[in-house]
């Protein structure tokens, strides 16, 4: 099979399209053939060392994706050659080889049907984001909830993959929606997915100006995807008692952080890992998403699909900041 081989923690633009031998499926993991991937933020931060994970080189990354059943292992009975199914998340693509090649070998545990009426390229990005930014909308109780209808969201990147996710299940949960992105044109597409509000993070007045538009409408809870400057900015909106799910930080470190700015109002940070789900909660929670999508009549976003040969120009589409998953198309 080909395969992008990540051979040094020296970023994406490094990576190197190989011949390697096809995987085989060990006990309870199946193989498939990879039909379509898609790229995450979190695989660029693998590759520049920025994440915890240190996977052995050479490494594949890809953590989501589509495929087709090509091989089964033992003690596998609910799947067979010829099923399509979509990745859950699991240790694909982080400690083991990932998507972003012809194969792989998957945890059968870890993988899901393609849910009725989606396409392959709908299923391929979603499961992720959208695991993500349930855990990022639900983590504040115990056990974890959707938070109260009603209660005002704030989702900055919101034009990204867990952006829009936030959106779409925040909507599903009865929670008005302020949205962050600095493109009009994204603006006018979220506003359509169900953001009430939408502001430019470019604003420097950007407080005042969503104070002004809000009037006495608290902001509860903010889903923070971007970080930097923007994180002071998200923590000055909030209600007391507000919340702040981090789930990343493509805009870089927090300059000149004041922790007194969470004392008074008892603003409360958290961080937002995937990695706490185990193959039946992820299965479970999925299938909740499924449920709520479809009540929405909504479905997952794609931006755009690179050719595999052309993964370091899809990695380049995701640092500019699309609209939604961008997605290879690894079978031709």
């Amino acid at each position: 099979m080909r395969a992008w081989l990540m051979e040094h923690y020296q970023g994406v633009d490094h990576l190197r399209l190989a011949e390697m031998p096809d995987p085989r499926p060990g006990a309870g993991e199946v193989v498939l053939s990879v039909l379509f991937a898609a790229l995450n933020p979190a695989d660029a931060f693998l590759a520049q060392g920025l994440y915890p994970a240190r996977p052995s080189l050479p490494h594949v990354l890809g953590r989501d994706g589509v495929g087709m059943v090509i091989a089964v292992g033992s003690n596998v009975h609910h799947l067979r050659i010829g099923d399509h199914v979509g990745i859950l998340r699991c240790d694909v693509g982080v400690t083991r080889w990932g998507t972003l090649a012809e194969q792989v070998a998957v945890p059968a545990d870890s993988v899901v049907p393609i849910p009725e009426g989606w396409s392959l390229e709908e299923m391929a990005g979603a499961p992720l984001v959208f695991l993500t930014a349930w855990q990022a909308l639900t983590q504040w109780t115990d056990p974890p909830a959707p938070p109260p209808p009603g209660q005002r969201l704030l989702v900055t990147g919101a034009s990204g993959g867990v952006g829009v996710a936030s959106i779409l299940l925040a909507k599903s949960i009865g929670l008005p929606v302020v949205a962050l992105t600095r493109s009009q044109e994204k603006a006018a597409k979220l506003r359509e997915l169900g953001a009430d509000h939408v502001f430019d993070p470019a604003d420097p007045n950007l407080v005042k100006t969503i104070t002004a538009a809000l009037g006495k409408q608290p902001i509860n809870l903010a889903i923070d995807t971007v970080g930097g400057p923007v994180l002071p900015k998200v923590i000055a909106l909030l209600s007391h008692g507000g919340r702040v799910s981090i789930v990343g930080r493509s805009g870089g470190t927090v300059p000149q952080f004041n922790p007194a700015t969470l004392l008074f109002h008892r603003i409360r940070l958290g961080g937002v890992s995937v990695g706490d789900y185990g193959p039946h909660e992820a299965r479970m929670i999925w299938e909740d998403i499924v449920l709520r999508l479809n009540r929405l009549g909504r479905k997952p976003l794609v931006d755009s699909i690179v050719p595999f040969e052309e993964v370091k120009q899809g990695f380049a589409r995701l640092a500019q900041g699309p609209l939604g998953k961008v997605l290879v198309r690894v079978a031709p």
